[in-house]
């Protein structure tokens, strides 16, 4: 749906014409040896299906981190104050998700009015940029306290944890000024839709392209070769190491989680940023296949599917691969159901006590 992140719709409902939207957000005539590209009705139905259940389980579970983090960890460290703001960016995200499905239910007629539509790409596009920043922090963080771990020390305090995080905050947002900009609703009567899309001004190809390279370079390859030499580092540290240290365990299970994010940030973006690449290439006229530019419209829709059920993959990575986390969230609710765990131990012991009176006397009853 390059509505949501592109710069016109990809693809269409069954009757709606891709070439011809194509043709009145771009300002170019459709190509006549490519035949259109049109949503079927499964799709329709299936991929709005599939948004519901990322937005339950994603919502859901960052819920938890967030409420994990903040009452039960307090956000002490470096780490958890990543995680935190990683979730929160998935929670913002998350909230627009529902009106997307809509959107796609509704055959691209956006019901939600200009400013929603303004928003709700935003919010997709923030997260697009702070889930790689907060991912990239955290695995830089992770090399700090292996390979440099006194030295790191004063570098990893929370305070400059936070101002990190506000300057990571305020790229993501920078980055989002376009789409702030030029996201926008658009009337086509012809095909009877309100579509909520990139309207670039001229020349809409060249913004087109810009923003998409800006996408898969700022929001993907830079994060990625910062990652990638951040755990060769490591790894040839841990290679080099003749000894084990007492924390060596906790350092171990907290590398396994940042590594086991950031591949699930890779495998789950990877397919679209591959697709947005294949589609600049085509409007740069470089692929003129049209088998080609029918897979990308086809994909598109997958691709963004796979690249949201990131949101909802980083909370159970937290439970499964992070011991100290499943810990606090058992104590957290263990504190918070402390009435009625009370109530049940009560009603026992006075059962038991019940039973133990009932049977004193019936011992009584049976006498020498």
């Amino acid at each position: 749906m390059a509505a949501m992140l592109n710069n016109s719709l990809p693809f269409t409902t069954e009757g709606t014409n891709f070439s011809s939207i194509n043709g009145y957000l771009n300002g170019t005539l459709p190509v006549p040896s490519c035949p259109s590209v049109s949503l079927s009705d499964y799709q329709s139905e299936l991929i709005p299906a599939i948004y519901s259940i990322i937005f339950i389980l994603g919502f859901i579970g960052n819920s938890v981190v967030v409420v994990v983090l903040c009452l039960q960890m307090g956000c002490k460290t470096v780490a958890s104050t990543y995680i935190l703001n990683l979730a929160i960016s998935d929670l913002l995200f998350l909230t627009s998700l529902p009106l997307w499905a809509v959107y796609y239910a509704f055959g691209y007629n956006w019901i939600f009015g200009a400013v929603m539509c303004k928003i709700c790409g935003s919010l997709l596009c923030i997260n697009l940029y702070a889930s790689i920043f907060f991912i990239t922090c955290m695995s830089v963080d992770r090399y700090l306290a292996i390979v440099y771990p006194f030295r790191s020390q004063r570098r990893r305090s929370l305070c400059q944890a936070q101002s990190v995080t506000f300057l990571v905050w305020t790229l993501a947002c920078l980055s989002t000024l376009p789409t702030m900009c030029f996201r926008n609703t658009y009337n086509i009567p012809e095909l009877g839709v309100m579509a909520c899309v990139m309207d670039f001004p001229n020349p809409r190809e060249s913004w087109f392209v810009a923003m998409a390279l800006m996408k898969n370079i700022l929001g993907f390859l830079v994060p990625l070769t910062v990652i990638a030499s951040c755990y060769i580092g490591i790894g040839k540290h841990l290679l080099g190491a003749t000894g084990l240290d007492k924390n060596t365990p906790n350092r171990d299970r907290a590398l396994r989680m940042v590594v086991a994010v950031m591949l699930a940030f890779f495998f789950c973006w990877c397919p679209f940023h591959i697709i947005t690449f294949l589609d600049v290439l085509t409007r740069l006229n470089l692929i003129q296949s049209c088998g080609v530019k029918a897979m990308i419209d086809t994909a598109v829709p997958f691709t963004l599917c796979i690249a949201f059920a990131n949101s909802t993959i980083n909370p159970f990575l937290y439970c499964f691969v992070g011991i100290h986390f499943r810990e606090q969230f058992r104590r957290l609710s263990e504190r918070r159901l402390p009435h009625s765990f009370s109530k049940r131990g009560s009603t026992s012991t006075r059962l038991s006590s019940f039973s133990r009176k009932l049977s004193d006397v019936k011992e009584g009853t049976k006498g020498p």
